[in-house]
């Protein structure tokens, strides 16, 4: 797909911050190219270079001087051998849906894993081996006939790689734990170019970094997940006017307090979208038929549209609408939290502007904002056109499914429920404000947890939505150290730290 405007804009304005020494990344582009076999390609334009580079949010993409598409892992270890000699700016694209700049983007070289698309289901080891340029609409659609899933993304677009080396939530994550407690072996192409497979018995301190640690130990070209049959599944998505808000609350409180079945999931879903407040909840069901209780709650509060019914795995996953705000200028951030009380839940309507008014307040008129009205008097000239509080409550159990350690979280002694917040707009110029507004309200909702009496001082916060600047002890607690001298090890000259993306090590 050719890059729009509005993605080509945002990609300079971002090039004309991070410029490079761009002879350095020239001369790899055509070292790479001419070291590497037939199959792999290196692009300088065109619309093989539009989608190497384009991500799912405009302020992710960058323009690099060259694109390398390699199709097999020698030339991965060939092409990080000559970025590593030539000391060249480089990042690893596998879905692209990091919404935070630099980490999968670059002005050098990027390097999009698009051609390792394998999708291979053993039936004896129930085992499947996922190529790290792939989406996980692509794995389900691959493992339907056989009937069988995987713990991956829980909604449309999401790619393989970031997702699991990030940890991986899942709909199956209450009955199966995270995608990297369900990782078999790793496929890795070390900063030395060596290629070699990573599991818990051959390179057990790799294996445990490699769990939540991202790409600082080298480039992951495929993945060993365990399989578990799937049948179909019962769920969808209900919107509901700003008028329901308190019923939503109350129904997603009681969800959250009394829910112990770990085949059910609900996702609430606060949101301003150019004006218009609506709650929208995503229900799911491990199975066709839901337990009594489940549907009725959230069924009997007054909706505008619904959307629930028994269907497939991936009909479920691409029902929802998370590619609606695709192409505009994001950022994703995130607080843990020990539960989701109606005193809670209420803030996070606050903090959307989707709380209806008073019985006394009628008269009151919202302004179109994108976020409270203290937020909307700062934001509303910033081009904001869309708010996003997602409210995922979890089973106290998340972290019990590991069988090896992990570096994420950084302690498993209790089990975290997770707040996502996403804001969306469109102008570069509007970066800076934007990202600090998302820290701020992040900020607001940590504090009213803790005012409500959560001990989540130490909870540890998810990496995959965590903004760019969080310590990396909010993710990883007590296993930076350790993270820190494996990739030393593995890495002592450092290649890894030219890519973008959360760094364990610098030096």
């Amino acid at each position: 797909m050719p890059l729009t405007l509005a993605v080509l804009v945002g990609a300079m304005a971002y090039n004309i911050a991070a410029a490079i020494d761009t002879s350095v990344a020239w001369k790899t582009c055509e070292e790479i190219a001419s070291a590497v076999s037939s199959e792999s390609a290196v692009y300088y334009g065109g619309i093989e270079y539009n989608n190497d580079i384009r991500h799912w949010a405009s302020s992710s993409t960058q323009l690099a001087v060259c694109s390398f598409e390699p199709a097999a892992t020698q030339d991965v270890g060939i092409a990080l051998r000559i970025i590593g000699e030539n000391k060249c700016p480089f990042a690893v694209k596998g879905g692209g849906h990091t919404t935070n700049p630099g980490f999968s983007s670059t002005t050098g070289v990027q390097i999009a894993m698009t051609r390792f698309s394998e999708v291979t289901y053993d039936s004896a080891s129930q085992t499947v081996i996922i190529g790290a340029g792939l989406i996980w609409d692509d794995v389900y659609s691959a493992l339907e006939p056989y009937g069988v899933s995987v713990v991956g993304g829980s909604t449309t677009g999401i790619g393989v790689a970031g997702f699991i080396l990030g940890g991986g939530y899942s709909w199956l994550s209450n009955e199966h734990g995270l995608a990297i407690d369900n990782v078999e072996a790793f496929e890795l192409v070390m900063p030395s170019g060596k290629v070699v497979n990573v599991t818990q018995s051959s390179y057990q301190d790799l294996f445990f970094a490699l769990k939540g640690g991202f790409n600082n130990f080298g480039i992951v070209t495929r993945f060993t997940l365990k399989a578990f049959p799937q049948g179909q599944v019962w769920g969808g998505t209900i919107t509901y006017p700003v008028t329901s808000t308190n019923q939503v609350n109350a129904a997603t409180a009681d969800f959250a307090a009394n829910c112990t079945d770990p085949k059910a999931g609900i996702l609430s879903l606060y949101e301003y979208a150019v004006g218009v407040p609506l709650v929208t909840q995503v229900i799911f069901y491990n199975g066709p038929t839901p337990p009594t209780g489940l549907s009725e709650k959230f069924l009997s509060i007054p909706f505008l549209i619904e959307d629930v019914g028994t269907r497939s795995y991936l009909s479920l996953v691409r029902s929802t609408l998370s590619n609606l705000t695709e192409g505009l200028r994001g950022v994703f951030n995130t607080v843990s939290v020990t539960g989701y009380p109606v005193e809670l839940l209420q803030s996070i309507a606050d903090e959307a502007a989707v709380s209806p008014p008073s019985a006394s307040d009628t008269k009151r008129t919202r302004p179109i904002t994108f976020v409270t009205q203290h937020w909307g008097t700062e934001l509303v000239p910033l081009t904001g056109i869309f708010v996003m509080y997602s409210v995922q409550p979890l089973l106290p159990t998340i972290f019990s499914h590991n069988t090896t350690p992990s570096a994420y979280p950084g302690s498993r002694d209790r089990g975290v429920s997770l707040l996502t917040i996403y804001f969306a707009w469109i102008l570069p110029s509007s970066d800076e404000p934007i990202q600090n507004a998302i820290r701020s309200t992040a900020a607001t909702l940590f504090n009213k947890a803790l005012e409500l009496g959560q001990d989540i001082e130490s909870a540890p916060l998810y990496p995959n939505d965590a903004i760019f600047d969080t310590p990396l002890e909010k993710m990883y607690g007590n296993n930076v150290p350790s993270l820190r001298a494996i990739k030393q090890s593995v890495d002592p000259d450092n290649v890894m730290s030219l890519a973008g993306g959360v760094q364990v090590l610098t030096f």
